[in-house]
């Protein structure tokens, strides 16, 4: 049934009062998450302690979410967030106690990013599921371009704020700021409500064992064909996007140096904020399907054409190109996703929606250095099985070898993108699957549950 957005249940006043308390979080956590970074590798020199932090914090992200999802199902999702923003809080106080005792060591920042990316792990689907009872249906993909800000204005300016502070004040000064977003973000939090949905007779009948409710996720997922297949596509997708992580930052370097590296960094960062606020403004096209693929086939393109000219001012074109679609692709997605999925199922069926599209992102971070080291760049360095077919048009010697698979990458996406488009079921998913219908149950939790003695007081 179509969601009659006159009679809903939700206030977009209380959807801004949460997004500027995570967006103020996220900016604390980029200023921690860099200057941690700094501080690790200039303690250790060593790039695999600093890979180790990183995967710490993908590693939970990615397995425990359908747990998390489950028990968002389970709890208010106000609570959920505000537990989330807690846990973060206290792995961040606990790299300050190490700081402040002088005893802080590599494998505290990676146990501090472990439990931090356990925590946010409700963060994602508790903020999805309330924002469908807050927004109008309509509204749906300018939220999820605001939800985006954060991440996009935190990758431009909190590496330069982080550096700045980590000179003047110490790594201490930064951590205790994070601290101080964290708090912020809780007590937005504590003086809002958020509608709980009504929960439907699907729900009901599969309440159960944590398992029980995590393989409900996936049935509801695999029952409604084109949800499956999207996300079919954004698994294909991720993969293929993996590869870019740690291969771009030794392509640029071996065409510049490192200062015109860090502005060429600053600018793809403003093209993923520009997409933000494109999406922010429009909302993505009324076929949400056609953001999700349409879009993909421009970064496709932009992925292929990275590799194309060995030039800095090129290549920072195409990937700020290249990130100013993210955006668009994401935020169309959720609005999709949102619109079509039972709000009090949302923390299950997001959850594992967000395993299975991730999971993939991984494995190509682990088969970039293999791939270029023993095959790409041996076969564009002179004399190379490559060099001669594609020499001419990208180039020969080092770097050449990131680009090749740049360009292989980019045409496999556009591959992936036009299966998806011969799909009938994930070409027509916003057409045949219907909108749901957003209820929130008659009675709200109050924003601050009081002790019966103080609630009765303050009758």
């Amino acid at each position: 049934m179509a969601t009659n957005t006159q009679t809903h249940p939700g206030s977009m006043r209380t959807f801004y009062i949460i997004w500027f308390g995570q967006f103020v979080s996220a900016l604390g956590s980029g200023l921690t998450g860099f200057a941690l970074g700094v501080w690790l590798y200039q303690d250790t020199g060593s790039v695999a302690y600093f890979a180790m932090s990183i995967l710490a914090f993908m590693i939970p992200g990615i397995f425990f979410s359908p747990v998390a999802g489950a028990l968002v199902d389970r709890f208010p999702r106000r609570w959920m967030m505000i537990l989330s923003d807690t846990g973060a809080g206290l792995s961040t106080l606990f790299v300050l106690a190490m700081l402040l005792t002088g005893s802080l060591a590599w494998w505290h920042i990676v146990i501090a990013n472990f439990f931090n990316a356990l925590f946010n792990s409700f963060q994602w689907p508790a903020w999805s599921a309330a924002t469908t009872m807050l927004v109008p249906q309509e509204q749906l993909g300018r939220a999820s371009g605001m939800s985006q800000i954060g991440d996009a204005l935190s990758q431009i300016i909190s590496p330069a704020i982080a550096g700045a502070m980590f000179v003047a004040f110490g790594l201490e000064g930064v951590v205790i700021i994070d601290f101080a977003t964290f708090l912020f973000a809780v007590l937005t939090l504590l003086a809002v409500r958020i509608p709980e949905p009504v929960i439907s007779a699907e729900s009901k009948k599969n309440r159960g064992s944590l398992l029980t409710e995590i393989r409900f996720g996936w049935n509801y997922i695999t029952a409604r064909k084109g949800l499956f297949y999207l996300l079919l596509f954004f698994a294909a997708t991720n993969f293929l996007f993996g590869f870019m992580n740690p291969l771009m930052l030794p392509m640029l370097l071996e065409l510049t140096t490192p200062d015109k590296v860090g502005f060429s960094a600053s600018m793809v960062g403003v093209g993923m904020l520009v997409g933000t606020l494109v999406m922010s403004a429009w909302g993505g096209p009324k076929r949400r399907v056609f953001g999700v693929v349409g879009f993909s086939i421009w970064g496709g393109i932009a992925y292929g054409m990275l590799g194309v000219v060995p030039s800095i001012a090129w290549v920072t074109f195409w990937a700020f190109m290249l990130m100013m679609v993210f955006p668009i692709v994401g935020g169309s997605s959720q609005a999709l996703w949102q619109a079509k999925t039972d709000p009090d199922v949302q923390g299950r069926v997001f959850s594992v929606r967000r395993t299975i599209a991730q999971f993939t992102a991984p494995i190509g971070v682990l088969l970039a250095g293999p791939l270029v080291d023993g095959v790409f760049q041996p076969a564009m360095n002179e004399g190379g099985v490559l060099a001669s077919r594609l020499g001419p048009w990208i180039g020969v010697g080092p770097g050449r070898g990131v680009a090749a698979l740049f360009v292989v990458l980019g045409l496999l996406q556009l591959v992936v993108a036009a299966v998806a488009l011969a799909n009938p079921r994930l070409r027509r998913v916003d057409l045949e699957i219907p909108n749901v219908e957003v209820k929130a149950r008659d009675e709200e939790a109050p924003a601050v549950v009081l002790p019966e003695p103080l609630a009765a007081a303050a009758d």
